[in-house]
């Protein structure tokens, strides 16, 4: 099958020209998270999120035709009453099954023969697609731009059901045969997905802060409950507006620049022909990790979910990727010497001036760079 035109025609970035270079993508935002330690999940969360997104429409950027923002996301918990409560199709209890926002192609032939592409490689990973589901919008107050580069929205819903003796999949198991579905996608078929998991779900766009809300009624039903929220205002600063490089990532925000992004691709394409993992199974048909044309977050957001999926804590592979500046402490704790020691040898820093918010739907946390070089409050 032919590659989608979802990328190259929907992302309003130019050919590299001149001094521009699509691969120096890079932005200064605004990002916030909310959480709750109640037990439960809530509306209220993500109504707090999201008027905190708001809020941060000094740290998000606006086209010429006032209508078309950087872009603007928000990262929930599966919402699992409400999904329950829209589709049409019956679902398997929460953790068992995986829901993924697609960005689509407008072109209904198109579409159909991406979601076919997807539906095959679904298959060919021993995964069941219950259905898709459109995702309601609301494009009235969208900019020109936007518009004309707006792709169409769709959500996949998957499982891995049980099978003679071999039980159903649920948690981060099933967030690891999704995320081979999802990277031979790309892959494959230059299919783009929001995120694609059974323990996360984002909403982002070429958006403002104020659009976010009103463009995805979703985000206004009160059943759309969680326990955590992440938002994200993009500022691409010396950049261009794209649906895809919208934030939230699939477990990132970022605000800043990863000054060292270009060794570090240029580390990990090093290492592919080497990587081996017996959670991922083969992982050929999953690389590059790094999408070429990505912009640094994209690229810090595919080596993150690489880690943890692989069998490392969120913490553990936040420490490896940003660790603090060590070397000439002489407080330290010599076990976290040792820690960032014998990690050093495996990864080296992504450093540059950079505020990150990320999450695996169960843990979220933030972290500033090793020098303290974006601001942050609690």
């Amino acid at each position: 099958m032919a590659a989608s035109p979802l990328i190259g025609d929907r992302s309003s970035l130019p050919a590299k020209q001149g001094m521009y270079n699509p691969a120096f993508e890079k932005d200064a935002c605004g990002l916030a998270m909310v959480a709750t330690l109640r037990g439960t999940p809530g509306h209220d969360i993500v109504d707090l999120a999201l008027t905190a997104l708001r809020n941060l429409e000094h740290r998000g950027a606006i086209g010429s035709d006032a209508g078309t923002g950087d872009g603007a996301g928000i990262l929930t918990q599966i919402p699992d009453a409400f999904l329950r409560a829209v589709v049409e199709f019956d679902l398997p209890p929460v953790g068992e099954y995986a829901v993924g926002m697609a960005f689509l192609p407008l072109d209904d032939d198109e579409r159909i023969a991406l979601k076919n592409g997807v539906e095959k490689i679904a298959a060919s990973e021993n995964l069941v697609v219950l259905g898709w589901r459109e995702v309601p919008t609301d494009e009235s107050n969208l900019g020109k731009l936007a518009h004309a580069a707006r792709p169409a929205f769709e959500q996949l819903f998957v499982s891995r059901p049980a099978s003679g003796s071999a039980p159903a999949l649920s948690g981060i198991e099933l967030d690891r045969r999704v995320y081979r579905l999802r990277k031979r996608a790309r892959r494959e078929l230059d299919a783009y997905f929001v995120s694609l998991s059974c323990r996360t779900l984002g909403y982002k766009g070429m958006v403002t802060t104020l659009q976010l809300e009103p463009f995805y009624p979703d985000l206004q039903d009160e059943r759309f409950a969680s326990e955590l929220a992440v938002v994200h205002s993009r500022y691409s600063t010396k950049t261009f507006p794209s649906w895809p490089l919208a934030q939230p990532l699939r477990m990132l925000a970022h605000n800043g620049e990863i000054n060292t992004v270009n060794g570090n691709r240029n580390w990990m394409r090093a290492r592919q022909s080497q990587l081996e993992s017996q959670l991922l199974g083969d992982v050929k048909p999953l690389l590059p990790i790094c999408t070429p044309g990505s912009s640094d977050s994209a690229s810090f957001d595919e080596v993150l979910e690489l880690l943890t999926l692989t069998g490392r804590s969120l913490p553990h592979a936040i420490m490896m990727m940003v660790p603090e500046a060590y070397e000439k402490q002489p407080d330290i704790d010599p076990k976290l010497r040792a820690f960032y020691e014998y990690h050093s040898m495996q990864m080296e820093p992504w450093d540059g001036p950079a505020a990150l918010i990320f999450t695996d739907g169960t843990l979220v946390g933030a972290t500033l760079d090793r020098n303290g070089l974006r601001p942050g409050r609690w």
